[in-house]
């Protein structure tokens, strides 16, 4: 048999042009699969937020409540729109909030306001979706995507009808799709129009929006008398933003009051139940801390910030 081969020789600087080639195609394909099981991990975790309600006592300005957030280590905040506009009236610039945001690497993942998109009355309806509108904008320029939509505005003596306050969603929902930000049906336990998480997720629903979302708390559940097992038929799409506190056993459910909000950890709400709910759906919304205490409001805003940072890290943990 003759050694001579009918096969071609490869070319070796083909071969080796081709090998590396393909090594870096599999280094690259490393480095981004190294990337998403970080995006991964990151979207498994618990962003610690700091509503501005927890430190309003201390009387500080909007600039000095996002440095005392990054100060204390918080991922990101959740400010007031009476706080900024207060900021801006005097003279400041939300240019200049925003920087200070992006230094310490905050977010800003929710903004509380209470304009009343959802009242009966057709011409004050109108007033409060353009004082939406102002939010939105003002939020967007901060970075944020989400603001609180509240049952603020409706009178005592007057109801909302589940499917009237879901088709008035939709028309906030879809003003938020132009100015790129998220509004989140809240709920505040036992208020006349949405007091419970059951009416807050049937508006959500009812309005038929892709984007509909649902703004949980704890104390608002509680005080509304719904189930914390109502998270489990929920998901990650549904809840992107929870209000994180505690509840004393006393005063009872009847006559509690946002004052007697605790740090997590110091009352009876079964956080680590929530937690493992949350878990166990998917779900891992930003966890911001809102407490309305005037005890805690005696005391340094830092010291009362960061307390209430390493209370939610701990009830973390305790729920792993």
């Amino acid at each position: 048999m003759s050694n001579s081969s009918s096969s071609p020789v490869p070319d070796r600087r083909k071969f080796l042009t081709a090998s590396g080639a393909a090594l870096g195609g599999i280094a690259g394909g490393l480095a981004t699969t190294g990337g998403e099981v970080k995006a991964a991990e990151d979207a498994k975790r618990f962003k610690m937020c700091l509503n501005m309600s927890t430190i309003r006592g201390q009387e500080l300005d909007a600039a000095e409540e996002i440095e005392i957030a990054g100060k204390a280590g918080y991922d990101s905040i959740e400010p007031w729109f009476r706080r900024l506009n207060e900021y801006v009236s005097k003279g400041g610039s939300l240019d200049d909030l925003k920087k200070r945001i992006d230094d310490h690497g905050l977010t800003v993942e929710s903004a509380i306001g209470f304009a009343k998109w959802i009242v009966n009355d057709p011409v004050e309806r109108a007033a409060g979706l353009e004082e939406a509108k102002r939010d939105m904008d003002m939020i967007a320029r901060l970075g944020g995507t989400r603001i609180a939509a509240p049952p603020a505005g409706v009178p005592g003596a007057e109801t909302v009808s589940l499917d009237d306050a879901a088709e008035r969603y939709r028309a906030l929902l879809e003003l938020g799709d132009s100015m790129g930000v998220i509004p989140q049906v809240e709920m505040w336990g036992g208020n006349p129009t949405i007091g419970t998480v059951e009416k807050a997720i049937y508006i959500a629903i009812r309005s038929g929006h892709p984007k509909a979302c649902f703004l949980g708390d704890v104390y608002h559940t509680y005080k509304g008398g719904s189930p914390f097992e109502s998270i489990l038929l929920l998901g990650p799409q549904a809840i992107q933003h929870y209000h994180m506190n505690d509840y004393p056993a006393d005063p009872p459910r009847e006559t509690i009051k946002d004052a007697d909000r605790v740090y997590p950890g110091d009352g009876i709400a079964p956080l680590t139940e929530i937690l493992r709910n949350f878990k166990a759906v998917g779900a891992y919304p930003v966890l911001s801390l809102e407490l309305f205490n005037p005890v805690y409001w005696a005391t340094p805003a830092l010291e009362c910030a960061s307390i209430g940072l390493e209370k939610m890290k701990a009830a973390v943990a305790a729920a792993s």
